[in-house]
């Protein structure tokens, strides 16, 4: 029997079935439910498993913390530090440096050239690996670094070594991101999806082990850690190696080839993710100066733990609709383009206000999910609608930055979040937390300042692009 759906697209203009060819513009009401149901369709057959598989990659984060959170509240305090800056300042880095990829790769698919993809990966290997070995002092130095920031020294111990012993999965990162370009690009995403899922399920597997069974406490944490990562990575390569024959053509010297270049988008990439992620990790940094700072750092560590969750969820539209856009301006569709652009960003509002929903609805329970004390989930739920309202920013806002990434924009929006970031939302964070009686709410509700003043900057660049220019671009 015909569903409704389906009986839009048979009902619809003819332009608007098919990839050949650009859309033809909207003028009926007909016409744009036909484009809001194919450009869903063409977002979430690529979003779902990308999200799905950036859940699950994520999931080993908070898996970590959730395990690590019921050993004591010092300990989940350091490992929230260790993951919520050192590791989130590594994975900003190499997924923006891989967010080039995502460009040049999304761009040279919609244009035909398929067998461009393997190079352009293995060119993105030798530049990400060789990245990690600048990063790496960070996790060396790390007790110094955060004690220098006023972290308390117990946390800054444990949270030094934690940040050492997981060096490794920094370098899994390297091998992770390209791949996951490769085929994002090429909407070869399912198996990204059975790869996350596995590694998930495994690393819980080990943190048990690890933890429970061989008492290990946060060294055990560091090990599951490495080894999830890893697997992941190689598992990526292997499937790309034996079922994605088009694109890859074995290793080629032509990866040494014009790496400046590449260098370059990928810094001005890097430049652009690491501004928003090392803005949300300075809300740890500046937390860890208040009076009891286990408390607080815990509290709002939870908190991000959950906004990490809805992230990852938007971290996945946003590769999809950077899929989109750069599939179709390499294919010469700016009509087809936009459109994406405008049902993607209507979705992720309605899922944002959602989330919201949810957490205001659970705010004093979802804590217990990562902590046994009633101090700290009394804290979670004074945080809560604070984090509701991030949830609704967060949920335009990665997908703009996605249509960014699809358009090759990425030094533009990297000084819109200097300008936002740095100079509105931190300093004013830092003047609500430290000058009023705030504290870490006021430092939360600066960023937010400044992360909606981003958002709305973007939507008028986005409004007023002509995408025919950036077709011919």
């Amino acid at each position: 029997m015909e569903t409704a759906a389906t009986a839009d697209l048979h009902h619809a203009p003819t332009g608007f079935v098919g990839s050949s060819a650009d859309y033809p513009p909207i003028t009926t009401f007909q016409d744009a439910k036909a484009v809001c149901l194919l450009e869903s369709v063409k977002l979430w057959t690529i979003a779902g498993p990308i999200a799905f598989n950036i859940l699950c990659n994520y999931g080993i984060n908070s898996t970590t913390n959730i395990f690590v959170g019921h050993i004591g509240d010092v300990e989940l305090s350091a490992v929230a530090i260790s993951l919520s800056v050192l590791a989130s300042f590594s994975f900003g880095f190499m997924l923006g440096m891989g967010s080039a990829l995502e460009t040049l790769c999304g761009q040279a698919f919609g244009a035909g050239q398929v067998e461009m993809l393997g190079v352009y990966m293995q060119r993105s290997w030798i530049i990400l690996t060789s990245a990690c070995f600048f990063i790496m002092p960070l996790y060396i130095y790390a007790t110094p670094l955060l004690r220098l920031l006023g972290q308390r020294d117990d946390i800054a111990d444990l949270a030094g070594k934690f940040s050492i012993q997981v060096i490794p999965q920094m370098f899994s990162l390297a091998i992770n991101f390209p791949t996951q370009k490769f085929l994002q690009a090429q909407s070869r995403v399912v198996a990204l999806a059975w790869i996350g899922f596995v590694a998930l399920f495994v690393h819980i597997g080990m943190l048990y082990l690890f933890i429970h069974v061989l008492g290990w406490g946060t060294g055990g944490a560091a090990m599951a850690y490495n080894l999830s990562a890893w697997a992941i990575a190689v598992a990526q390569v292997v499937y790309i190696v034996g079922w994605c024959k088009e694109g890859w053509k074995g290793l080629s010297w032509s990866a040494f080839n014009d790496l400046w270049p590449f260098v370059k988008l990928s810094v001005a990439s890097a430049i652009m993710i690491c501004l928003e992620i090392w803005y949300f990790m300075s809300i740890i940094i500046l937390t860890g100066h208040l009076e009891d700072p286990v408390i607080a750092v815990g509290s709002l560590s939870i908190c991000m733990n959950v906004n990490g969750w809805e992230g990852m969820l938007f971290i996945g539209i946003n590769a999809a609709v950077s899929v989109r856009v750069s599939n179709e301006l390499g294919s010469k569709h700016p009509r087809a383009a936009k459109y994406s652009v405008a049902v993607t960003v209507v979705e992720s509002l309605m899922i944002g206000l959602s989330c919201m929903v949810v957490i205001m609805a659970t705010k004093s329970k979802f804590s217990i999910i990562f902590t046994d004390s009633k101090v700290m989930q009394k804290a979670v739920a004074d945080l809560a609608y604070l984090l509701g309202i991030t949830m609704v920013l967060n949920s335009v806002q990665p997908v703009i930055s996605g249509v960014a990434v699809g358009g090759g924009w990425q030094a533009l929006v990297a000084y819109i979040n200097l300008f936002c970031y740095y100079v509105v939302g931190l300093p004013l964070g830092f003047f609500l937390g430290y000058k009023t009686s705030l504290g870490v709410q006021g430092i939360w509700i600066g960023m937010i300042c400044g992360t909606m003043l981003q958002t709305i900057i973007l939507i008028i660049i986005t409004l007023k692009t002509n995408w025919n220019d950036e077709v011919c671009k």
